[in-house]
């Protein structure tokens, strides 16, 4: 598996980031996982317009979704004549309505399902292309899932948002990498089921026994180097903070 970190700014796009969103790759297969704000023109640096083959939504916040608004426009009004086949989007329930609201005037209310096919996620196992995964809810105030993805023998396993869950550190059990949300400071914040800090990823990550824990999700406001040393604090494992470009091969 290959994952490219498209954007990794939490709830709203920095001066060097898009907002959350990260490709992998494996067999010539293409997933997303998440489209935030800024992430469709950063994912065009990395791939095609028309190269993705299914779409993860972790959750119907803004700065997860919002660019699918832009992709359908990409996707409906294609301008080399033909609207393009749909594509499977797995998202939470209300995701086909969430993203018609968003963009406010779609020729008609299953424009989107046109391009978009929809899945409605739930906790458990299936396949996306040669991927198998498996989700799990995770703590935050809307209907949020985690995702475990593995291939040829390798895994990785993205948080979504989330506090302090321990569905998630299952979830993570001896991933090879954690791809884990950090958006809060440790003793600043203190808000139950909304974020991590990086303490908290760092703990979650040492008792799921993960290979590698990289931070994402890290909002232009809260001091990304402290919660860094917060997670190496906690984690003996290699930690990293995510980077727009950053690649890492599985």
């Amino acid at each position: 598996m290959k994952l490219t970190v498209v954007g990794c700014s939490g709830s709203f796009p920095s001066a060097e980031s898009a907002c959350s969103s990260y490709l992998v790759e494996a067999d010539g297969f293409r997933l997303l996982l998440d489209m935030g704000n800024g992430a469709l023109g950063e994912l065009q640096r990395h791939i095609g317009l028309y190269d993705l083959d299914a779409v993860f939504l972790s959750h119907l916040h803004a700065d997860h979704c919002i660019d699918m608004c832009g992709y359908f426009v990409a996707r409906y009004y294609r301008h080399d004549g033909g609207r393009c086949e749909a594509i499977p989007v797995y998202a939470p329930e209300g995701a086909e309505q969430r993203l018609t609201t968003a963009y406010a005037d779609t020729p008609s209310d299953k424009s989107m399902s046109e391009v978009f096919d929809f899945h409605t996620l739930k906790p458990g196992v299936f396949e996306i292309g040669p991927f198998s995964v498996r989700t799990e809810k995770v703590a935050h105030p809307v209907e949020t899932f985690g995702i475990r993805i593995e291939h040829g023998g390798r895994s990785l396993t993205y948080s979504g948002d989330t506090g302090v869950c321990e569905a998630l550190v299952d979830l993570a059990e001896g991933t090879d990498l954690f791809l884990c949300e950090a958006a809060f400071t440790h003793g600043k914040e203190d808000i139950p089921d909304l974020h991590l800090n990086g303490r908290e990823a760092g703990a979650h990550a040492a008792r799921a026994g993960v290979g590698r824990l990289v931070l994402t999700h890290i909002p232009p406001w809260t001091d990304a180097e402290r919660n860094l040393a917060d997670a190496r604090h906690v984690f003996g494992g290699p930690v990293e903070l995510a980077a727009p470009g950053a690649v890492y091969e599985l």
